[in-house]
């Protein structure tokens, strides 16, 4: 079976994102899980410890408050509350922690700090409290305010907005007390009052990763149980975001969730009788320990397990004083004992059941990896045939040989997933799929395999070995050639350390500064040099390549061949630049340095130098929002000119009118301003002005996908085609316009200069290969995911893109647009691509052997990373550092089979026409 070397490359990539995905469900594991529990009947509670005595204290102790109310504001930061904000903007919840009847703590969250996105404007929270707080058929009442986090994702910690959010906050906080107080004169049983967060903010806004901001959250608990502490104002104590579950369940009467690894916080019940006490720490204690022995074979030999026998011994013989009546100094002394014994129990059982969370799917884990692997080595043999002038492989489907081995591979393999699942002692995502799509996974996992052992049959049988030019074996790698191999090499080496993913935004401005310099160098030598180095006139000839037709003008030879530099039917290539042409191809690599230079001034990135100022700080800040609005005006008239060019008068019309109405949006939303306002008082959703944008972008897109159908009936005109591209080209970039905040302007407007630049002065005249194209548009669009702010932090992620245009929360939408808004820069690289080497080559094959680098050299990355994380799977690092980075690869990787996907539906419209 035949298949073309885009629709190929794009089948392998798909099978790449079902094998990255079932690593994925591997290698996040499952909650540690009790497995005691029973749908009909709960498990009645461990009776109290005794030593001969007998003690009648079985059942669970009675409830300490009578109502509960969890007071929850989504992204609340510990300084928030405990520093400087909090005692301006939350002058009672101040009082209450330095002076007022309540337990103060710093309640850190595990990360990734990542939760579901939802949009409620917080009065709907607020509207019906009133009413709540005086009916009585409740006991638990919980308040989710996410207004503080919208704030975040959209202006930062900075924001005016963030304190008039928690003076909000701090008058609803102050209503919920004063009810809580008046019922309990009535009724003369305390309350509980508890406010918390689920995670922090970081400094630009968002969460998801490991900072200090971002994992300290403030835990507050509030009652007329606990002392009132004048003057008292002592640090509030660090405990763990899962122990609030333990406390809630001791304080409202009820069980301890069987799966909670959390412990007790003892202030809670330090004002209760020392009996109780100690009740309330063994219930925590039996619990814990149970959960451990499920989930630890060897759990007797665990610290926690032997301290924890040790205080229940303990706690025994207190029982035993106790009921003999003894109260002298003895029984208070054990008392203390095991009350301590207890403590550093239940913190070394939380940490041990913390540490059992990463618990992998090491069976799901290798099957993905197999898939992914097979891929990348079916892609490398099959370079010599997908890059030749066919730009065909032959697929042996059907051969004798292919089929014996192909069943018998099946059938070993399904010998191996069958007693793999029947022995496997821990749950296992693939063994709990049905067996028939257990069953495809093997028949593609065989055919795969069975392929790689053909594609290397072949390659031995005709002794060819990988050269950089399969037409002519002798042709030699070109310095380009060879910054390209190393480039891509060292940067797959680099994800082996932990430094480098946390500062890979360096790697690409290093990988794409030797780019430009090599490209320098290129250009000088073909304007200067001969072959035998003497000063001639430019031309573009390389010594040891065969003088052939240009691979960008005639595809039946040129860039199928891979040839890394060819002479074109004249003999002059940069001789054909005008004067200052000519000069401006010379400083072209000059001018791409010192965008990329001004970029990297733009957003400081990564971990080492995140917190340094950079200019998006500086222009975002409220005393420059004058200068920040005009960069953002000039930078949309940038952009329209830069993409116009090529647009039908009906795109042109609506790229300018969606331009105006990308900076008619950012002033409804306050973040910049019209030349007569002199504030921004008057703030809106800028609902209307979004979608007003994202009608012209529709339209443009429209345009463009009914010109390349059109292109299918008139298969003469080849303009068309190309027309259609751009507008396409054009409508992402008016979308990306629309999601940018404005201070990332600017770097759309350097990705379309760059690609102006490189477009007319260095790949057009110096006749680069399609490959070799390929590779560089993969390289900047790199590059710019990072100019963009982004990093392998899951805190870089702009969630509030996700809801341009949208008043509440739509999943398809929201997903779509932040996966945009993030991926921006390797998507439009990838979509100028198709537009370039559409329109610059008659050829079929150009797109096919795009599509095939592409996946190539996308695969590379994603490949070796899946093996080091499985390697590193126990680093200290593994969840902070490591595992950000497999989601980014995940996404992009499913990205990228998009990309491909495209790519081959044009190479067919291309054959076709």
């Amino acid at each position: 079976m035949r298949l073309g070397s885009g629709t190929f490359a794009a089948c392998c990539v798909v099978i790449e994102v079902l094998g990255v995905a079932l690593f994925l469900r591997g290698f996040f594991p499952a909650a540690v899980r009790s497995s005691s529990r029973t749908e009909h009947q709960a498990e009645p509670p461990a009776p109290e410890p005794s030593t001969g005595a007998s003690s009648n204290w079985t059942k669970l102790p009675p409830p300490l408050f009578s109502k509960v109310v969890i007071m929850l504001i989504d992204a609340l930061r510990d300084d928030f509350v405990f520093g400087s904000k909090g005692v301006k903007f939350m002058p009672y919840t101040t009082y209450l922690v330095e002076k007022g009847a309540s337990h103060s703590f710093v309640a850190e969250a595990k990360p990734p700090t990542v939760t579901m996105p939802r949009v409620k404007v917080d009065d709907n929270v607020t509207r019906h409290l009133d009413k709540v707080l005086k009916r009585e058929d409740w006991d638990v009442l919980i308040l989710h305010y996410l207004g503080l986090d919208h704030i975040g994702h959209i202006s930062g910690p900075s924001s005016p907005l963030i304190g008039h959010k928690l003076s909000e906050m701090d008058n609803v906080l102050m209503k919920i007390h004063t009810s809580l107080l008046s019922e309990e004169r009535e009724n003369l049983s305390p309350n509980l009052l508890v406010l918390c967060g689920d995670h922090g903010m970081s400094e630009t806004g968002s969460h998801g990763a490991s900072s200090m901001e971002e994992v300290n959250t403030p835990l507050i608990l509030i009652s007329s149980a606990f002392e009132r502490k004048p003057g008292d104002i002592r640090h509030p104590k660090h405990v763990q975001q899962t122990d609030l579950a333990a406390t809630l369940a001791i304080g409202l009467g009820l069980p301890i969730p069987e799966n909670s690894v959390g412990s007790l916080l003892f202030p809670s019940i330090e004002g209760r009788p020392v009996r109780e006490q100690l009740r309330f720490l063994h219930l925590n204690a039996v619990q814990l320990s149970k959960l451990l022995q499920e989930n630890v074979p060897s759990y007797k030999k665990e610290p926690g397990f032997e301290q924890f026998k040790m205080a229940e011994r303990l706690h025994g013989n207190w029982i035993r004083l106790y009921l003999e009546e003894n109260t002298s100094e003895v029984l208070f002394n054990l008392g203390t004992k095991v009350r301590r014994q207890y403590l550093d129990a239940l913190r070394t059982l939380s940490l041990s059941l913390s540490r059992q969370v990463a618990q992998y799917d090491i069976y799901s884990m290798l099957v993905g990896t197999v898939m992914v692997l097979e891929v990348l080595t079916l892609l490398l043999l099959s370079i010599p045939q997908a890059l030749s002038s066919k730009a065909e492989l032959e697929i042996p489907l059907w051969s004798p040989v292919f089929s014996l081995l192909f069943y018998l591979m099946f059938l070993v393999l399904s010998a191996l997933h069958v007693i793999v699942c029947t022995s496997a002692e821990s749950s296992c995502y693939f063994c709990g799929l049905s067996w028939l799509t257990a069953g495809g996974v093997m028949v593609l996992i065989s055919a795969l395999l069975c392929a790689v052992v053909s594609a290397l049959a072949k390659m031995f049988a005709s002794g060819k070995l990988l050269s950089k030019n399969p037409a002519h074996p002798n042709s030699r790698w070109s310095e380009l050639d060879v910054v390209i191999l190393l480039g891509t090499m060292g940067h797959v080496l680099s994800l082996g350390a932990s430094s480098f993913i946390e500062e890979e935004h360096q790697t690409w401005y290093f990988l794409v500064n030797t780019l430009c310099l090599a490209l320098c160098h290129e250009i000088y030598r073909n304007c200067f040099l001969g072959d035998d180095c003497e000063p001639r006139r430019c031309s573009h000839r390389e010594r040891g390549f065969v003088n052939t037709a240009p691979a960008l003008q005639d595809g039946s030879i040129g860039h199928d061949e891979l040839e890394p530099h060819r002479a074109s039917k004249s003999p002059t290539s940069l001789n054909t630049l005008r004067g200052w042409e000519k000069w401006m191809a010379m400083a072209s690599p000059w001018v791409i340095l010192t965008c990329c230079r001004l970029l990297r001034s733009l957003n400081q990135t990564g971990v080492q130098w995140a917190h340094r100022p950079d200019l998006g700080h500086w222009l975002t800040s409220s005393d420059h929002k004058a200068e920040l609005s005009v960069l953002a005006a000039l930078s949309l008239i940038m952009i329209f000119a830069l993409v116009q060019r090529r647009c039908s008068l009906t795109s042109k019309v609506a790229m300018a009118l969606g331009l105006l109405g990308v900076y008619c949006y950012r002033a409804a939303i306050g973040n910049v301003l019209f030349p007569w306002q002199r504030d921004s008082k008057d703030i809106s959703k800028g609902l209307i002005e979004a979608r007003f944008v994202h009608v012209f972008v529709l339209g443009i897109l429209f345009t463009g996908t009914k010109d390349l159908l059109k292109s299918q009936v008139i298969a003469a005109d080849f303009t068309i085609k190309t027309v259609g591209l751009w507008e396409i080209y054009s409508g992402l970039v008016l979308l990306a316009a629309l999601l940018f905040r404005p201070h990332n302007l600017p770097v759309l407007v350097f990705s379309l200069l760059i690609q102006t630049i490189m477009t007319k002065f260095i790949w057009k005249p110096l006749r680069h290969d399609a490959a070799e194209i390929t590779v560089m548009h993969y390289w900047f669009g790199q590059a710019f995911f990072y100019f963009q702010g982004n990093s392998n932090n899951i805190a870089t992620v702009d969630i509030s893109a996700g809801f341009v245009g949208l008043d509440t929360y739509v999943e398809v939408p929201a997903v779509f647009l932040t996966a945009f808004a993030t991926f921006a820069g390797p998507v439009l690289w990838a979509s100028h691509l198709v537009s370039f080497l559409s329109s610059e080559t008659s050829s079929g094959s150009a797109l096919s052997h795009a599509c095939f680098c592409y996946a190539l050299i996308c695969s590379f990355p994603v490949s070796a990373y899946i093996i080091l994380v499985t390697s590193l799977r126990y680093h200290l690092f593994i969840w902070s550092v490591f595992s950000p980075k497999l989601l980014y690869e995940g996404m992009h990787i499913l990205i990228t089979a998009a990309i491909c996907v495209f790519f081959t539906a044009m190479d067919q419209t291309n054959t076709k026409s």
